[in-house]
């Protein structure tokens, strides 16, 4: 089926977004023929259909030929236990990250807990202080939520302008995940907070005593002790038994094996909220508490280090997410931000969630830049990646939310590149 050129909404063979499914993706979804059956030769029955399988599992595993992977850091011997590793959001779909892509970000390692031998310990400015067994927390009321996490130093080669990499090595470290917990409002109400009382320190078991400050507003709205992640018991390394989950802000301040939440007048001022954590601007000071990631989006394929192997008809697809609400719109450009065209939203458009948008493109074999822009439910529309340079300067390492480019060449090859 050919495309009718009348259906462009942007340069360079952007198509409406509502075309999709009648054009078929150049045929492909045309019901099948005879020839394709096998009826003229007899329909084939492969060996593995003539055999069975291995039988029930006690715990399942993905199929040897969906091979995805996180990508590891290096192990440093300078920082024992350190490191990250990404998840591969170019071979993803949907919005929800599988527990076992989902990305890592460590200070001191993963620490062996016993949930028998770990407490939380909720304390400081309240009226009286409290200890829970993991047991004890298993039997409150909890909450089930569809929630992003990011880790705040995502992205930020798009911005220093590093050449090279796909979405996973450039910005995999964010992940979407059905968190199930309780409310900290409800531990800290059941405790008494005292009216003055304006932060929470919250502070975690690992080695490195990973400890975060949170103003007692947040605390008290959508923040959790999350002890579930997509169903089931929060995996080691991401906090096994409990982490504070604190939607929409930066991936850090999500505590993770959390043991102390101390109520206090103000910040704790930890390792992790100064001489990290902050945003470096050119003039060599630097903003603390910048707690909200901001608009953003990702085209995930057709992306860094993909290979487009001949001119025709491609579903461009991707994902966008906002620190301050819902996605509501998310733009696409294949001729590097000169026009623009509404892609559709595939997914379900959730408070501080990921959602999925795609568009067709009609790749004639010409040079393209792909690019995508988000705006969310609070009117922030997404910042170009000169923007962000301009407010933040390339010495900046948190929040980095520019738009990202990707280059297709005369050979389909697509790379980063910095607009």
């Amino acid at each position: 089926m050919s495309e009718n050129k009348s259906e462009r909404v942007a340069d360079n063979g952007l198509i409406n977004r509502r075309k999709l499914l009648e054009l078929g993706l150049g045929g492909a979804s045309i019901a099948a023929s005879s020839a394709v059956l096998g009826a003229e030769q007899g329909l084939q029955i492969p060996d593995w259909s003539k055999m069975p399988g291995p039988g029930p599992t006690a715990y399942g595993q993905p199929s040897p030929h969906a091979n995805l992977q996180r990508l590891a850091s290096t192990p440093e011997a300078t920082y024992p236990g350190g490191g990250l590793s990404r998840t591969p959001l170019q071979h993803l779909q949907g919005i929800i990250t599988p527990n076992s892509l989902h990305f890592e970000r460590h200070h001191a390692g993963i620490p062996d807990i016993d949930p028998i031998n770990h407490k939380l310990v909720i304390n400081g400015m309240v009226r009286q202080p409290l200890v829970f067994a993991y047991e004890d927390l298993l039997r409150y009321p909890m909450v089930s939520k569809v929630y992003f996490i990011e880790c705040s130093g995502n992205g930020n080669t798009n911005t220093r302008g590093v050449s090279g990499g796909s979405a996973q090595s450039i910005h995999g470290l964010v992940s979407c995940a059905e968190w199930t917990g309780i409310p900290l409002s409800s531990l800290l109400d059941e405790a008494g907070v005292l009216p003055e009382a304006d932060w929470v320190a919250a502070v975690g078991a690992d080695a490195a005593s990973m400890g975060r400050s949170i103003p007692i507003a947040k605390a008290m709205d959508d923040v959790l002790v999350a002890l579930y992640q997509n169903g089931e018991p929060v995996r080691p390394e991401q906090g096994y038994p409990m982490r504070l989950f604190v939607p929409g802000w930066e991936g850090n301040i999500s505590v993770k094996w959390l043991t102390q939440v101390k109520l206090t007048k103000v910040p704790a001022q930890f390792r992790d909220e100064t001489s990290k954590y902050t945003d470096l601007l050119p003039d060599r000071r630097a903003r603390q508490f910048t707690f909200p990631m901001e608009t953003k989006s990702l085209i995930t394929s057709p992306s860094g280090e993909m290979t487009l192997p001949r001119p025709g008809l491609y579903k461009i697809t991707g994902i966008a997410w906002s620190g301050s609400g819902s996605i509501r719109q998310v733009e696409v450009s294949a001729d590097g931000g000169q026009s623009w065209a509404d892609a559709l939203i595939e997914s379900e458009q959730w408070d501080k969630a990921l959602a999925r948008f795609s568009i067709p493109w009609q790749w004639e074999g010409g040079e393209a830049v792909l690019q995508s822009r988000a705006t969310d439910s609070a009117g922030n529309v997404q910042q170009t990646r000169q923007a962000v340079i301009a407010d933040r300067g390339t010495s900046a390492f948190y929040h980095n939310p520019g738009i990202q480019s990707w280059s297709v060449n005369l050979q389909g090859e697509v790379s980063n590149i910095a607009v």
